[in-house]
């Protein structure tokens, strides 16, 4: 399929809302019944009572018996950046690539995305909308002998002319070790049987249900946000903005939109940016060495859990676990419980007519490559204390209301954590906001994020969940053919 194509079935699906099968007021209630149609019940056990799971003081880690999935192991970390150059703490391991693939059929010239209603042993709510497949390379070889995921066939094997979208990208640095996900769109004529527990959704769609705190998946939230929209040139855009946003009381939409679609009018460069990158990337240094579950200092290990002796950061705990519309209904296995939510925020401001977000370049213990670019802030809430050391943190708790574009509550992936959330927000900056920013952050258009979004290890998570979320669709309408 050509990549203009692609674009534009992209971009109008993006930009359309309306949807003759699934509105979003029955979105909302095809999840309550979907939560009310499942059993799942989640039991903490002792350490001592697992079967399928070793805490193995010989290994020094938390594995499961076969030797596949994942393991928990600790690290001791060692680097010249940041406040702490010196830390031990529990990791996931898990080097296996999952997949992440979302299922594409276009529909009178509206491109349609299939969701399903994942349950996940760690979600907050049960319910939330995941990929069309959402597996792990045991899962989908059924190391845990159970069934095959559906639609997998789609997606192990895809032709190449269907694929609309194939990246691999990063999880959680602070708490898996060097772990990657490929993040796939296959586009299908194939006449799909409905089935209960799966919908299809306009990007529009899936982008206004983000403003609902914890209903997307972070799944969903990675692969939607490597979507690219094409490029336009300044006078496609005049054309758009004529007949868009004049009529338009609120034009922030359009200026996020413009600034997804305008690749000429960045304040720096490709090359300023991969320069200022690659500098840092060469000041910074980052050991990782293995190290004992048991030997980790400042961490406790339990009858029931592994937790810091400060009660800081997240705990570990194994459960029972018996959900019913799953490939294995039951099953155990480890979960990461966070002490505190997090934080993460975009700051955005015009810069040269065009928006620009605030990114950080961020080091994490997992990353691959020592650095990833973050968002402007990004803290877990029992580093408030220690705000004066946080950029940025104080201008984005204490904006007002006006600022505020984006607040909700978005989950971790329920596979691994138990109950894990982030406040996402976008803040606009004000006039006064200082011109003078650390070294470690620069300006970027998202059409420049999403530049690097083709590339690997370059966007972490908590970027990418935000940029999801970016919505060019108050009261926003799409003139058929002017792109």
């Amino acid at each position: 399929m050509d990549s203009n194509h692609i674009n534009n079935l992209f971009l109008r699906s993006a930009l359309t809302e309306e949807n003759p099968f699934m509105s979003i007021t029955d979105v909302l209630a095809w999840i309550e019944d979907r939560k009310k149609a499942v059993f799942v019940n989640i039991e903490k056990i002792k350490f001592a009572d697992l079967k399928e799971w070793k805490l193995d003081q010989h290994k020094g880690n938390l594995h499961h018996n076969s030797g596949r999935f994942f393991s928990i192991e600790g690290i001791e970390v060692n680097t010249n950046a940041g406040e702490v150059k010196h830390w031990c703490q529990p990791i996931i391991k898990q080097p296996e690539i999952g997949l992440l693939g979302i299922l594409t059929k276009e529909i009178d010239g509206i491109l349609y995305f299939l969701l399903q209603a994942k349950i996940e042993p760690g979600n907050i709510n049960f319910v939330q909308l995941a990929p069309t497949l959402q597996a792990t390379e045991s899962n989908f070889k059924q190391v845990h002998k159970g069934n095959k995921p559906e639609f997998l066939e789609y997606f192990i094997n895809p032709d190449q002319d269907a694929v609309m979208l194939n990246q691999l990208q990063s999880e959680q640095g602070a708490r898996f070790l060097k772990k990657r996900n490929r993040n796939i769109i296959v586009y299908t004529k194939d006449k799909i049987k409905e089935r209960d527990d799966f919908i299809w959704l306009t990007l529009g769609q899936i982008k206004k249900l983000m403003a609902h705190d914890n209903l997307v998946n972070m799944d969903t939230r990675t692969v939607i946000s490597g979507i690219p929209y094409g490029r336009y040139n300044s006078d496609q855009l005049a054309l758009f903005e004529t007949y868009n946003v004049k009529n338009n009381e609120n034009t922030f939409s359009y200026d996020l939109l413009r600034s997804s679609l305008d690749y000429d009018s960045a304040l720096h460069s490709y090359d300023e940016i991969i320069g200022w990158f690659t500098s840092l990337k060469t000041k910074y240094e980052l050991e990782v060495k293995q190290k004992s579950l048991f030997d980790l200092k400042y961490w406790d290990i339990g009858e029931w859990e592994i937790s810091n002796k400060n009660n800081k950061y997240f705990k570990i705990f194994v459960a029972n676990i018996n959900i019913e519309n799953r490939e294995v209904r039951s099953w155990q296995q480890p979960l990461i419980k966070p002490v505190d939510d997090g934080i993460i925020a975009f700051i955005i401001k015009k810069i040269n007519g065009i928006m620009h977000l605030l990114v950080q370049a961020k080091l994490e213990c997992g990353n691959y490559d020592v650095l990833e670019m973050a968002p402007s802030v990004q803290c877990i809430t029992d580093s408030y204390d220690a705000s004066e050391g946080l950029p940025f943190l104080n201008y984005v708790l204490n904006a007002s209301p006006e600022q505020i574009k984006l607040d909700t509550l978005q989950s971790e992936e329920g596979g691994r954590f138990y109950q894990e959330q982030n406040r996402n927000m976008i803040i606009q900056a004000n006039e006064d906001f200082p011109k003078e920013i650390p070294e470690n952050y620069i300006w970027m258009t998202i059409s420049q994020l999403n530049m690097f979004l083709k590339f690997n290890n370059y966007l972490n998570i908590q970027s990418r969940s935000l940029l999801a979320a970016v919505d060019f669709l108050q009261k926003f309408e799409f003139i058929s053919g002017d792109l």
